[in-house]
């Protein structure tokens, strides 16, 4: 009977990782002097898209990207707009057939960069 409940038990926590395996977790912190507006997190195919209308300095957002209508190769994008009304686009990561390679991905916005940082491949 144990051994049934922890088998329950592990199918259970495992399920919820799974109900997230077809997206990536995105997180952007503005590190910046100032606010970031205009905020867009998509895959190359477009399919879905997050939007954030603004972040202020030191502050953090964190949204999932469901991948789930996503079939092919592509790419990750971020873009935003400063404060002085630059456009800045950022690009990075890989998925495959639709599927992510990543759990999740950190964008570190700073005064003069973009930190880009991705957790180890999925296998």
């Amino acid at each position: 009977m144990k051994k049934l409940l922890g088998i329950i038990l592990i199918l259970t926590l495992n399920s919820c990782f799974f109900y997230k395996k077809d997206g990536i977790e995105m997180k952007i912190k503005n590190d910046s002097s100032e606010p970031i507006t205009n905020v867009e997190f998509t895959t190359t195919e477009k399919l879905d898209v997050i939007k954030i209308e603004r972040i202020e300095p030191n502050e953090s957002a964190t949204e999932f990207l469901s991948m789930r209508k996503n079939k092919s190769d592509g790419a990750y994008s971020l873009t935003f707009t400063r404060a002085s009304g630059k456009n800045e686009i950022s690009g990075g990561g890989y998925y495959t057939n639709g599927g992510s390679l990543d759990h999740w991905v950190d964008f570190i916005i700073e005064n003069d960069t973009t930190i880009v940082k991705f957790d180890a491949p999925i296998y």
